[in-house]
């Protein structure tokens, strides 16, 4: 689509030709949600693939994604051995729905920060304690885990002016044991609801649901739960009121398979892992 509102396009190459934040601004990463519909209020775009950041680092100390790494990119990203957590980037991945064509501009930051309960790039990163760093206005730049930055609904954790840098993910999460499920109400739908479920080789058990709620949630357990436990737990964590409501599920629904895939997840986790096999 077309954005007849828009006046100006700025490419910069570096942090300091970053312009000041005015009215009318939005960062523009892949630009596949942002060319989808009319933006009425728009004047200025601030296209953030001309900074030319690498689209991730491994290292000793874990993964790191650019804001501006495709989905495609990360798909194709080959993971060290020992980081059990691997097959989950694919599945998030192929979680969204969509051509080649948007899988080679759709970039992780931006469906990150776009907030959408579904958007499989939240659920990878909070199943993985990933965090955020962020470029601040005043130059400076600050951290925040991204359960937190994603508020709800198109609502981030962001201030006016400060742009998305990028996403970390520890080794330590990268080496858990992983497991996941989705769903949709047709073959090429979104999201439902999209659990993963996270086990450490302490025998810690994490699991992140998404989809079906209106933000993210990782409920972490020390001690192994039984079915009736993580029923509770769930309930505790996830009043009527946050499960989503819209045209891809009814909350009624969407709680019934969180309920469904979270006891799936508990008992595939809590089997010994087979060689070579991924949940």
């Amino acid at each position: 689509m077309d954005l007849n509102t828009i006046e100006t396009v700025l490419r910069p190459r570096s942090r300091i030709e970053l312009p000041v934040w005015q009215d009318g601004d939005a960062c523009l990463g892949g630009g596949t949600w942002l060319f989808s519909e009319p933006q009425v209020g728009m004047r200025r775009l601030i296209d953030l693939a001309t900074l030319d950041w690498p689209p991730h680092t491994i290292d000793a100390g874990g993964l790191t994604l650019a804001a501006t790494c495709t989905i495609a990119q990360l798909d194709r990203l080959e993971l060290p051995p020992g980081w059990n957590a691997a097959p989950l980037v694919g599945q998030c991945c192929r979680a969204l729905l969509g051509s080649f064509k948007i899988w080679n501009v759709a970039t992780v930051g931006g469906n990150v920060c776009l907030a959408l309960p579904a958007g499989p790039m939240i659920a990878l990163a909070t199943a993985l304690d990933a965090t955020c760093t962020i470029w601040s206005a005043d130059g400076t730049e600050r951290h925040v885990p991204v359960i937190d930055f994603v508020l709800g609904p198109q609502r981030n954790a962001l201030r006016p002016g400060e742009v998305l840098r990028s996403l970390s993910m520890p080794a330590a999460a990268l080496a858990r044991r992983t497991a996941f499920r989705r769903v949709s109400l047709s073959p090429n739908g979104r999201s439902g609801a999209l659990l993963i479920g996270t086990r450490a080789a302490d025998g810690a058990f994490a699991l992140t649901v998404t989809a079906s709620v209106t933000r993210p949630l990782r409920l972490t357990f020390d001690e192994w739960p039984s079915p009736d436990a993580l029923t509770r737990a769930l309930d505790a964590a996830i009043p009527d009121a946050l499960y989503h409501d819209d045209v891809h599920g009814r909350p009624d629904w969407r709680r019934h398979m969180t309920r469904h895939f979270a006891e799936e997840i508990r008992a595939s986790l809590d089997a010994a892992p087979s060689p070579g096999a991924a949940s």
